[in-house]
């Protein structure tokens, strides 16, 4: 019933919230005005600038900016108990990632659609929109380059899920083709192309799993390039090339509307799930994982700062100012949607979060799934619920989370001697942690009565699914990058769409399938540890660009300058701590790229506070006014 209760009290301050701090913000600091002209109908272009229906462009900014992120922050950050990862989900998400992707969305709209770095350069200083542009290329260079290995996993180690993924490309493509071109409504064709997918799902649980593996006959990752890994990324990146091109009304606004369908009703399962588990004592968030983990392997970095950085996606993170001011602002019909849009879809990511963290300890409380080698059962899935004496009810203690998160996996012999192996932080990688999520919540909808192998399709989907949308996103992002780069070095060719999308895919590629700690095809790995600091940095960043367009406005600050400050501090705090921890540091472990690419970071960081300092004196009421629009769009 607890665990119920801790769920049910999340989503009502999150509703709360959206209708009290969200509406104070929209009204009375950014004055919302829906008669403004916005970009997507002053530029209209229909390829990247389209008027869109606020439920739509929601729809693409949620699933754009949830992607794994939301799944694997919280499902590592309970290793410190789960009470300091659910607070700092709530209350990140209400008080900073909120009011971040929201003031980024409305920086952009009043600025032609321009990107946070590009306004940089206006709202701060021109050498800082080059710093800012830098890191943000810096931070997609690495998302693109380590979601062609996230995806490949997925696939790997949940081929149910493939099937039902792939299927929604050709029916977004045609839904989208008859809303554009017959004027037709989207939600009917919508909720049947979500109807396909869990035909999808069925069949690839139960008929036809995807597995390149089996199929070809390769290893996931090995000593050659040919493996499952590199084939994957391949493919992903041909697609990514082709999705970011097209008009966004072709497949990345209908596939992202299925994909909000496909989230809300695996949230409404999960919910349902969580409550009949709850209430009939399956699982007890109390019971299954400590509330504040006291036994954390010496290993472990320490929860102050490692935790804001852990979770980002859930509670606040620099990719989204990427997304609110490099898709969504394009097709904003309306300003009056952007609490919707921004403020909204931020705290419903945190509600996913909410879920996350619950399904990783009261979910994983409630039993051990086991992937085996036999297909025949459940689909290579067991499941081993820990029984009391004499009863069918499972016992609720902390030994599934422990041997999860604290200690390892249970091996057995062919003797029946059963050994520990793993454990730790250092054994925090992607498949454990994610599929703390879909075995957890493949718990949950057991409970239901749903069948364990339809449940763990289900939630394997909603992985995978929501990883490629922000693959693909994120290629079109940096794209916009490459190119407002370009603009400012005067460099036509890669002003070109399709060049710069060759550029942005090409120097990914390039580093994803570099010689990396697995083998060919895991380069991106090698760059990963970096990406948690730079993409929180980001955040403080895109807050230094808010603060600086309210001063410059005569608007309160406060409720921006001090999330500023948690953001620029944090991640700052943890950069140096992964490079000069005498034990651990990047320094003295050999590790010297990854050191020096610290060392690059922060040395952007500190120059970028330094243009913020000096541009600080002359900023209150000084709005420098966009140029004629001739000469924004004279290339």
């Amino acid at each position: 019933m607890s665990t119920l209760i801790i769920a049910v009290l999340s989503f009502v301050g999150f509703i709360v919230a959206y209708n009290t701090y969200g509406k104070w913000l929209a009204r009375k600091i950014f004055g919302l005005d829906p008669q403004a002209r916005v970009p997507s109908q002053e530029l209209r272009d229909d390829v990247d600038y389209v008027p869109t229906k606020k439920e739509i462009i929601f729809g693409h900014h949620f699933t754009s900016i949830a992607g794994t992120g939301p799944i694997v922050g919280p499902a590592i950050a309970v290793f410190w108990g789960w009470l300091p990862a659910l607070l700092w989900v709530v209350l990140g998400s209400v008080f900073i990632g909120a009011v971040h992707d929201f003031g980024s969305l409305v920086v952009s709209l009043r600025n032609r659609g321009q990107s946070v770095g590009e306004v940089a350069g206006r709202m701060v200083g021109p050498r800082a929109k080059f710093l800012f542009l830098f890191v943000l290329f810096m931070g997609l260079t690495i998302v693109l380059a380590i979601f062609g290995l996230v995806i490949a996993l997925i696939f790997s180690y949940y081929p149910e899920s493939v099937l039902s993924v792939w299927i929604e490309i050709p029916l977004a493509v045609a839904i989208g083709v008859w809303i554009y071109r017959r004027g037709g409504n989207i939600l009917i064709p919508s909720i049947v192309a979500l109807g396909i997918m869990y035909i999808g799902m069925g069949i690839g649980a139960y008929l036809l799993p995807i597995d390149l593996s089996t199929w070809l006959g390769i290893p996931l990752l090995g000593p050659t390039y040919l493996n499952v890994v590199v084939i994957w990324t391949l493919v992903l990146f041909v697609y990514c090339f082709i999705a970011s091109v097209l008009p966004v009304w072709t497949l990345l606004q209908p596939r992202d509307f299925i994909n909000s369908h496909e989230l809300v009703l695996a949230l409404v399962l999960l919910v349902l799930g969580l409550a009949v588990a709850g209430l009939t004592g399956q699982a007890n968030l109390f019971a299954s994982a400590p509330v504040v983990a006291s036994d954390i392997p010496p290993d472990a970095p320490p929860i102050w700062p490692f935790l804001f950085i852990t979770i980002a996606c859930g509670a606040v993170s620099g990719f989204h100012c990427m997304v609110s001011s490099g898709t969504s602002s394009k097709q904003v019909e309306s300003e009056s949607d952007a609490q919707y849009v921004g403020y909204g879809a931020m705290l419903l990511e945190g509600g996913l979060a909410v879920v996350v963290i619950i399904a990783c300890c009261a979910g994983i409380g409630m039993g051990i799934f086991n992937r085996t080698a036999d297909t025949t059962i459940a689909g290579g899935y067991t499941f081993q619920p820990i029984l009391k004496e004499g009863s069918t009810q499972p016992v609720l203690n902390q030994d599934a989370w422990r041997t999860r998160y604290a200690t390892g996996e249970v091996e057995t012999d062919d003797d029946g001697t059963t050994t520990v192996v793993g454990g730790g932080w250092a054994s925090h990688k992607l498949r454990e942690k994610v599929s703390a999520f879909v075995d957890g919540g493949g718990n949950f909808l057991a409970s239901l009565g749903i069948p364990l192998k339809m449940g763990i399709a289900i939630m394997a989907v909603l992985v995978a699914s929501f990883a490629a949308t922000t693959l693909d996103t994120a290629t079109r992002l940096q794209r916009y990058v490459i190119q407002e780069l370009a603009q400012t070095a005067k460099f036509k060719p890669l002003t070109n769409r399709y060049v710069a999308t060759a550029f942005a895919l090409v120097l990914a590629a390039a580093v994803a399938l570099l010689q990396g700690p697995n083998g060919p095809g895991s380069g991106g790995m090698t760059l990963w540890p970096l990406f948690g600091a730079t993409n929180q940095l980001l955040a403080g960043l895109a807050f230094m660009v808010i603060v600086f367009y309210l001063v410059r406005r005569n608007k309160p600050i406060w409720f921006a300058f001090l999330p500023m400050v948690v953001m620029l501090l944090m991640p700052a705090w943890a950069m140096l701590h992964q490079m000069f921890n005498p034990e651990t540091g990047w320094l003295f472990t050999g590790e010297y790229i990854l050191f020096g690419f610290g060392v690059v970071v922060e040395g952007l960081q500190v120059w970028m506070i330094a243009e913020g300092i000096m541009a600080w004196r002359n900023a209150r009421g000084n709005y420098p006014e966009l140029p004629p629009l001739e000469t924004a769009t004279a290339d």
